[in-house]
């Protein structure tokens, strides 16, 4: 069971009424001392999972963070629940540095988000252990039972220390965000994570919890050898975005298309859109405005200048499209992010799914586009090819680029299609996917099935489906014959496809299950035990058949308008109801006063359930969801004169 204290924090400091889904036994485990390793999908509350036991433990909980962005963000949110946090990265100067570290010496800080890159410096390190020998802050006076007084009126910071223990205010906790930046195979590596082993063995008796929204099976592995995390326990969330609309669509004219889908879905909506090149984003960013949108371009190539000027107002204004490379989003912690589209193919399954997942942060209906085509294949293949990394590594990525084009071309549901990448079942029917709101054309392809499963077990298990294609159409390649594979049954039974539609076949067959990619076998394809009864004659398959985009074009664009309507049912006519746009208003305008995205101030979640409650008093305000003490004290007055207004 919860402890009080921590349900209060809960409730108090954050404005929660209950934890969700594995929160409760994290922050269990975690203020108790244990080690934890947490996966949980974005928007899930990872946060609270180390900053309720930060403030529950004796001392303060560092935060190891590669993302400057989510530092700035998350401390400005902290500080308005009255949470003392503050952070340290290359944007501050050196003399805002040592202020925080004093702050930290005198043990005034609740959270200090840091960089590994400054984490990892001998001379903070030092400054760690020296700081984790103090005493008690002579600005909290220790009671007989040894915890921490309140002063009359407390702050959530404040709140949080009653339950301290006495005596040391050391570090509460390590913890490690982003933990799948530790692995060297994965879409986002950073060789520093390497080296935060060294938290474990500076500090061994100090809890840490390392967290990640996108780890397959070996990622996971790799988490818990680099960071010594044998001995942690592993919590496990499902990772369905279920508020996410999944949709992919072949590329016809595509900027036609993203318009269409802005057009009917998201006008005044705040999203991403993510391109591959830096120019197609300028020429994205500068076509979008010419057709009304309030659209900024951001990549690696503009000045630090123009970035973070792009950056701050897509954070701090409403209705802003980012046009961007993958350069841009991590660490974006803008709950009200509406849509994420995509004009090209992402790298990877885990890039897919960490880019789709800034979209709908709140929990709130959000919309995942892409359009591919081959040309799409083409240049991700050739961007592979023509890499500087190694063999191994250009396995691998071929590898993972075949998993996304499985999963473009699936015909089954896409919430389960990605929740098996990594390793999570779902019974379909999501009811949120293209696949499943408006089923695609078919064929039976059992029978090219079983030929292309039949050509996998014959020739070992442990081949690509290039080479395996070619055994099936009758090419006898070098590599063919050097195996002797021109001589087995299957060589040139699959000649009425071509290469292409063989390779389409394996990808599909990868998506669905019954294949399975072994990296350890560089790549090559074996059976899964789904495999069986297709080849035994027990089960069909149909996989997909590319359809010309001009059929049923009427009854797509029927679907789509009502598809259009439940995707934005919390937001039934909240649009243009005058009062939901003055609650707009007034958190823009306190936004702008205080500095901080509106956000910060409160989530549209939050402002909906004001919206359609209409608390009249302090009490009935407080019972809203992200509403704690900090700020009722703050808002609550601000917005509850504008409900009075509205009252007839």
């Amino acid at each position: 069971m919860t402890s009080p204290s921590a349900r209060q924090i809960l409730h108090d400091v954050f404005g929660y009424a209950a934890f969700r889904g594995e929160q409760q036994a994290i922050v269990e485990h975690v203020v108790a001392g244990g080690d934890a390793l947490v996966l949980m999908p974005t928007g899930g509350g990872k946060s609270l999972c180390y900053q309720i036991p930060a403030l529950l433990r004796p001392g303060v909980g560092i935060v190891v963070s590669p993302l400057i962005a989510l530092m700035q963000d998350q401390v400005e949110a902290l500080l308005l629940l009255g949470i003392k946090a503050a952070f340290l990265n290359s944007s501050i100067t050196s003399e805002a540095a040592r202020v925080v570290q004093n702050r930290l010496l005198r043990g005034e800080l609740d959270l200090l988000y840091v960089a590994p890159e400054r984490l990892l410096m001998p001379s903070f390190l030092a400054l760690l252990e020296q700081m984790h020998g103090n005493t008690l802050s002579p600005s909290l006076n220790p009671s007989p039972d040894g915890r921490g007084k309140l002063c009359p009126s407390p702050s959530g910071g404040e709140l949080a220390r009653v339950q301290r223990e006495g005596g040391n205010l050391g570090i509460a906790l390590f913890a490690i965000d982003e933990a799948h930046c530790v692995s060297q195979w994965g879409h986002d590596f950073r060789p520093e994570y390497r080296a935060l082993t060294v938290l474990h063995e500076r500090f061994p008796n100090v809890p840490r919890i390392a967290l990640t929204a996108t780890a397959d099976t070996p990622t996971r592995g790799e988490i818990v050898e680099r960071l010594a995390l044998e001995q942690a326990r592993q919590f496990v969330s499902s990772f369905d975005r279920v508020n996410i609309r999944y949709r992919v669509t072949q590329k016809n004219n595509a900027r036609q298309q993203l318009q269409s889908f802005l057009d009917s879905e998201h006008a005044n909506d705040a999203g991403i859109v993510y391109c591959l090149s830096r120019k197609k984003v300028e020429e994205t960013a500068a076509w979008l405005k010419d057709k009304g949108w309030d659209a900024l371009p951001y990549h690696a190539g503009l000045d630090a200048s123009t970035r973070s000027k792009n950056q701050s107002r897509f954070l701090r204004e409403e209705g802003v499209v980012m046009v961007a490379t993958v350069a841009f989003g991590m660490g974006i912690d803008k709950p009200n992010v509406r849509f994420v589209a995509h004009l090209d193919l992402p790298k990877s399954m885990e890039g897919y799914y960490q880019e789709t997942g800034r979209a709908g942060r709140d929990g709130l209906p959000a919309n995942a586009w892409l359009a591919y085509g081959l040309g799409d294949v083409v240049s991700m293949r050739q961007m592979i090819d023509n890499g500087e990394a190694p063999e191994e590594r250009k396995r691998l990525e071929r590898q993972k680029l075949d998993a996304l084009l499985g999963y473009c071309e699936s015909t089954t549901c896409r919430h389960q299609t990605v929740l098996r990448y990594f390793g999570e079942e779902h019974p379909g029917n999501c009811g949120a996917c293209d696949n499943c709101l408006e089923p695609v054309d078919t064929w039976d392809a059992t029978q090219a099935a079983q030929m292309a499963l039949s050509c996998v077990y014959r020739t070992g298990q442990r081949f690509g489906a290039g080479h395996l294609s070619d055994v099936l159409i009758g090419k006898a390649t070098e590599r063919v014959e050097k195996f002797n594979h021109h001589t087995l049954s299957t060589f040139g039974i699959g000649k009425e496809l071509n290469t292409t539609q063989w390779s389409s076949v394996y990808r599909q067959l990868v998506a669905s299950g019954i294949l399975e990619a072994d990296s350890e076998a560089y790549g090559g394809l074996k059976l899964s035990a789904a495999a069986r009864p297709i080849l035994r004659g027990e089960q069909s398959v149909w996989l997909r058949r590319d359809a010309d985009p001009a059929i049923h074009k009427a009854k797509r664009k029927a679907e789509r308008t009502e598809r259009t309507a439940k995707a934005r049912e919390p937001f039934a006519g909240a649009n243009d109801d005058p009062l939901w746009l003055a609650l707009k208003a007034k958190r823009l305008a306190l936004a702008r006063e205080q500095g901080v995205p509106p956000y910060v101030i409160f989530h549209d979640s939050t402002l909906l359930e004001i919206l359609n409650q209409r608390p009249a008093t302090l009490d009935q305000m407080a019972q809203v969801s992200g509403v704690g003490q900090a700020k009722l004290a703050r808002y609550a007055d601000e917005f509850l004169n504008v409900l009075q207004e509205f009252v007839t």
